[in-house]
């Protein structure tokens, strides 16, 4: 009968657990080396062990440049996922893409020699993602743009429509003053002035 799964748990005893450990250890960096060398990968491994003692192993290329690439690929794939699930606002956008084109500044500045074909694809993608959002969202300021100036000039036009028909209001208002005057001036009667002399014999 063949072995049956051993279940992984915490082994409780001290001394034990202990000894497992640096077994395991070592067969885990001798493992990061063989896929390091067979795979020309670059590999970077990092264990606590329970009472904090570090043991790490990389390869040549150091640990510290293999830590700073993976921050850049984390960040930015955290950045682009956060980006497509949330609608940021402009001033909330414009530091991400600073941070983003910052990013690419320094994979550019960097040696592209030792970057295998994948790594090479996949800055490419992120240079070509980071352009298309670029593009995409100067094409939405433009549309606003246009958009905020087709409202000012609709605007402007009632204005001057509510202005037109002001000017034009008050102007046959005058007009109507004028002809009130001249018919009120037509039905008054003329006054003719007697002379004094002339009132006695009227009298009598």
């Amino acid at each position: 009968m063949g072995r049956g799964r051993v279940q992984l748990k915490r082994i409780e005893n001290k001394i034990s657990r202990q000894v497992t450990f640096s077994k395991r250890r070592t067969g885990l960096l001798k493992k990061a080396h063989e896929i390091s060398v067979l795979c020309d990968a670059e590999v970077a491994l990092i264990v606590f062990s329970t009472k904090g003692k570090l043991f790490e192993y990389s390869t040549d290329s150091s640990m510290e440049r293999i830590l700073e690439r993976y921050e850049r690929c984390s960040f930015t794939e955290r950045q682009v996922a956060n980006d497509s699930e949330q609608q940021g606002n402009w001033s909330l956008e414009c530091p991400k893409l600073m941070a983003r084109i910052e990013i690419l500044e320094r994979s550019l500045r960097e040696d592209l020699d030792p970057m295998s074909l994948r790594e090479l694809q996949h800055l490419e993608q992120q240079i070509d993602n980071g352009l298309k959002r670029v593009r995409a969202r100067k094409n939405q300021l433009y549309n606003q743009s246009i958009s905020e100036l087709q409202k000012k000039e609709r605007a402007l036009h009632e204005q001057n429509n509510m202005l037109s028909k002001s000017a034009s209001g008050t102007l046959q208002t005058r007009e109507f003053m004028n002809e009130d005057e001249e018919a009120i001036a037509q039905i008054q009667p003329n006054t003719i002035q007697i002379p004094p002399w002339m009132l006695r014999h009227v009298n009598e």
